[in-house]
C-alpha cells in the first residue's frame, strides 16, 4: 500500500510506529520472562505462558468489543467509517483469539494433563467467540448484496460480544479448573510485584500491537473502498 500525505498516511505512520512499539515490548516481555521474572511455585515453568496468554486474551476481548461496537453504530448510523473500524478490529479478533487458543491448550496439558476440557466454560465461551468472528468474514462475503452481507455480518459482531461478560465471570461463578482472575477482583492484584509488572508490561505490549494493527488495517480498508468507490459526474457532468 503507497502511504499518501493526507490524514489517512499520517494514520499509517502511527499505525506503524504503535505496532512497533508493541513488537519491541512484547520481546523485553520474552527477555523478562526468560530472565527476570521468578517462577511460580505451584505451577513451576509452564506458568510463564500465562504472561502471553492472558494479555492476548484482553486484547481479543478488546478488539471484539470495539468491533461490536463499531458494528452497532454502522447499523445504527449506516456510516461506513462504522463497518470499516468493525472490519478492521475483527481481524485483530481473530489474531489474538487464535494466540489465546494456542498458547492456553498448552498450559492446560502440563496443568490438567488435557490439552482441552470442554466442561471448562471459560475454554467454551472463547471458542465461540473467535469463530463467531470467523463467521463474521464468511458471511460478509457469502451474501450476494454487499449491504445486506454488511448488515448481517454487524448483527454476528454484536451477538459475539455480548458473551464477553459471562467469560470474564464463567470462572466465579461456576465450578471451574481455570485460575480465577488475579489482577480485576476485589481484593486487587493477587501477584507478587515482579509477577505484575511483567504482566502489566505485556498487556501495554499487545494494547499497542492491537491498536496499530488496528490503525493500519483501518487506513487499507478506506484506501481500498475509495479506490473502488464508482465515479460520480459533478454538477458540471464531469467524473470526478
Amino acid at each position: 500500500m503507497r502511504i499518501g500525505h493526507g490524514n489517512g498516511g499520517r494514520l499509517a505512520y502511527l499505525g506503524f510506529g504503535l505496532a512497533a512499539a508493541g513488537v519491541a515490548t512484547i520481546l523485553l516481555v520474552h527477555w523478562l520472562v526468560a530472565f527476570w521474572v521468578p517462577t511460580e511455585a505451584a505451577q513451576g515453568v509452564v506458568q510463564r505462558i500465562f504472561y502471553i496468554h492472558v494479555p492476548a486474551a484482553w486484547a481479543s476481548f478488546l478488539a471484539a468489543t470495539v468491533a461490536g461496537l463499531a458494528s452497532a453504530a454502522y447499523l445504527w448510523l449506516e456510516d461506513e467509517r462504522g463497518d470499516m473500524a468493525a472490519v478492521a478490529a475483527a481481524e485483530a479478533a481473530l489474531v489474538f483469539g487464535a494466540i489465546v487458543l494456542l498458547t492456553g491448550p498448552l498450559w492446560g496439558r502440563i496443568a490438567w494433563g488435557a490439552y482441552w476440557d470442554w466442561g471448562e466454560l471459560r475454554l467454551t465461551l472463547t471458542l465461540l467467540l473467535w469463530f463467531s468472528y470467523l463467521g463474521y468474514f464468511l458471511i460478509r462475503g457469502s451474501v450476494a448484496d454487499p449491504r445486506k452481507g454488511k448488515r448481517f455480518a454487524a448483527v454476528v459482531a454484536i451477538i459475539g460480544v455480548l458473551s464477553i461478560p459471562l467469560n470474564h465471570v464463567s470462572v466465579v461463578w461456576f465450578r471451574s479448573l481455570h485460575p480465577e482472575p488475579v489482577v480485576f477482583n476485589p481484593e486487587g492484584p493477587s501477584l507478587p510485584g515482579e509477577m505484575l509488572a511483567t504482566l502489566l508490561t505485556s498487556l501495554a505490549g499487545f494494547m499497542m500491537l492491537f491498536l496499530g494493527l488496528f490503525t493500519i488495517r483501518y487506513v487499507i480498508e478506506n484506501h481500498s473502498r475509495r479506490r473502488h468507490r464508482p465515479t460520480q459526474p459533478d454538477s458540471s457532468g464531469a467524473l470526478t
